[in-house]
């Protein structure tokens, strides 16, 4: 996996969000997920809350159980990060 975020990523995160997000903001979050991470509920909403905090954007009850539904549906993996975002970017 690539070590840096793409900055069509970073530019898309920042343009969603209305906010400045460093590459290293991301990083930060990205790298306590762990593969169990996305399979666990509890763990999800908790990465969910945090990076609804750092972008500043509130994350709704109903909108956290749908994020949460997908990720467990799709049977995403840590090495697939990339379409969990652009996923959630397209809310």
């Amino acid at each position: 996996m690539n070590k840096g975020i793409s900055k069509d990523a970073l530019n898309a995160i920042n343009k969603k969000t209305g906010k400045p997000i460093t590459e290293n903001a991301v990083k930060k979050i990205a790298s306590t997920v762990k593969p169990s991470t996305l399979q666990s509920e509890a763990q999800l909403r908790q990465l969910i809350k945090q990076v609804s905090a750092m972008a500043g954007v509130p994350v709704s009850e109903s909108t956290m159980s749908e994020i949460v539904s997908a990720v467990k549906k799709s049977g995403m993996n840590a090495s697939n990060m990339e379409a969990l975002m652009k996923m959630m970017l397209k809310k």
